[in-house]
């Protein structure tokens, strides 16, 4: 055979190689932005697309080895009962409120089955089947976090209650992996200082 033929030959094959691993990489990003929306975004500039890749992949495994469980009807209404009681108390101990919303959602989740030893590692865990509002989670953290330090008003106290209401509705959700929009957009750029319980 002709080598100027083989070379082309050659030259076609890498670059058909190189074109399917271009498109795969492609459609591996797609999913996992429709899978993980913002957190996929927020861990992209945090770590750099291939080892932000990586961070999902390893999420998505550790969930998958914990066991989830759906609440019963009578574990759904008694907690949302509680939640009621919570946001009733607000007028009067907004503070109390935050920090009673913020004790409900560990304990829905201790109940569902997701660890709830490390903040970080809940906001991972979190973020495989709630993606669209482990957002809500990390902005009211920050919020009752400044609150507490002296830094913060009533308004932000209501805008972290309503963030934490978003995340306890959808843990008392039993549908997993839902890519409708965000009902509750925390803000764009809340303080990434990942605080720990």
């Amino acid at each position: 055979m002709d080598p100027i033929v083989m070379g082309a030959i050659i030259i076609g094959l890498v670059l058909l190689g190189i074109a399917t691993w271009a498109i795969a990489a492609r459609q591996r990003r797609m999913l996992l932005h429709a899978r993980y929306g913002r957190e996929y975004d927020r861990t992209v500039a945090r770590l750099g697309h291939r080892r932000a890749v990586a961070e999902l992949q390893n999420r998505a495994e550790r969930v998958a080895t914990l066991v989830i469980r759906p609440l019963t009807s009578e574990q759904r209404k008694r907690y949302y009962g509680q939640w009621q009681t919570i946001q009733s108390q607000f007028v009067d101990d907004p503070q109390g409120a935050v920090a009673q919303g913020d004790h409900l959602v560990d304990d829905v989740m201790r109940t569902r089955g997701y660890p709830v030893v490390d903040f970080d590692q809940r906001v991972a865990d979190l973020s495989v089947n709630h993606s669209r509002v482990v957002q809500n989670y990390r902005a009211a953290r920050v919020i009752a976090h400044r609150h507490r330090q002296g830094d913060g008003t009533t308004e932000d106290l209501r805008q972290a209650m309503i963030y934490y209401r978003a995340l306890f509705e959808d843990l008392l959700d039993d549908r997993e992996i839902r890519p409708e929009p965000q009902r509750v957009r925390p803000p764009e750029h809340p303080a990434d200082s990942e605080m720990h319980s």
